[in-house]
């Protein structure tokens, strides 16, 4: 008998605004701050992002750190990279993930090695982000990824893509979207926005008519050095001049953060069909932001 739609599905079927937040799963055993942030954001958003080895960066599995929220009544989204698993894994972490109820799952392909804190580790990648979305969609229907039936049964997971509105290359966000849509997404949720003008040209040119909901991601600026960092070291994303002086001047630079960030909702509010929060470390900050865009809390959950 099919399962009940996740409350981030259901939210989707009836038009409501999409908020959803990213939580990083912890360095090591303890996972207490992991779920004190996620608990703040309990009656905020439909549901809560666990990063999968995000940055190449180590961090405890999506999928433990998955379950540990869904027994504090919290609905994740499980981040699934294909960088660290070959097709044989990542075919038994999604049947894992469908037995322990966890229902939402955002396919992607990882960050290059070089990134992170094990620069001489080995890469997979045997699949990528549109493989991983059409080998879902089979484990769905029942079969595996050799076209072999499930013995014990089909996985229902709902799976999402990720998005670039700023993608240096218009041909190639357009030929990776519309991949991705035929592959089975069924949401996208975006990098972090600088460029709103940018957003709203993928909303009307590419995005249009497609009938699944694009979240912006929204990023909690902390400061202007904060700023100044991602600039740097985050490839596709401008934080302009303007944004980076208010930081600067202002004599609390986190709220004037939380300021920048709940006008960049108000903005992505008009253009698209939800937010995507990303507050590394201050997501107890993020219910703040809502409020201050007039965003309410959800009628449940």
């Amino acid at each position: 008998m099919p399962s009940s739609p996740s409350l981030f599905q259901s939210a989707i079927q009836s038009g409501e605004f999409l908020i959803t937040a990213e939580v990083m799963p912890p360095k090591g055993g303890n996972p207490a701050h992991m779920v004190e942030m996620a608990r703040s954001l309990k009656g905020r958003v439909h549901s809560v992002n666990i990063t999968d080895g995000s940055r190449a960066v180590l961090r405890m599995s999506s999928l433990a750190a998955s379950v540990l929220l869904l027994q504090e009544g919290i609905e994740p989204i499980c981040q699934m990279a294909c960088r660290d698993r070959n097709a044989i894994g990542l075919q038994a972490d999604l049947m894992g993930a469908q037995a322990l109820g966890i229902r939402n799952i955002l396919a992607l392909t990882g960050d290059p090695i070089k990134a992170g804190d094990h620069p001489e580790a080995r890469g997979v990648f045997e699949l990528e982000s549109v493989r991983l979305l059409q080998l879902i969609h089979k484990l769905n229907a029942g079969f595996d990824f050799n076209d072999k039936p499930l013995t014990d049964g089909a996985t229902e997971l709902f799976v999402g893509a990720a998005i670039d509105p700023q993608c240096g290359s218009w041909s190639g966000l357009q030929r990776r979207f519309e991949r991705k849509l035929t592959a089975g997404a069924q949401f996208f949720q975006s990098q972090l926005i600088s460029d709103f003008d940018r957003l709203e040209k993928f909303m009307t040119q590419l995005a249009s008519g497609c009938n699944k909901p694009i979240l912006a991601g929204i990023f909690l600026l902390k400061s202007a050095k904060n700023a100044q960092f991602i600039n740097r070291c985050v490839p596709g994303v401008q934080i302009p001049d303007h944004i980076i002086d208010r930081l600067e001047r202002a004599s609390d630079p986190l709220q004037e953060g939380v300021t920048i960030a709940a006008e960049q909702v108000q903005q992505a509010r008009q253009l698209c069909q939800g937010v995507h929060m990303m507050a590394v470390k201050r997501e107890d900050l993020i219910p703040q932001i809502l409020d201050r865009a007039g965003i309410a809390p959800l009628q449940r959950g």
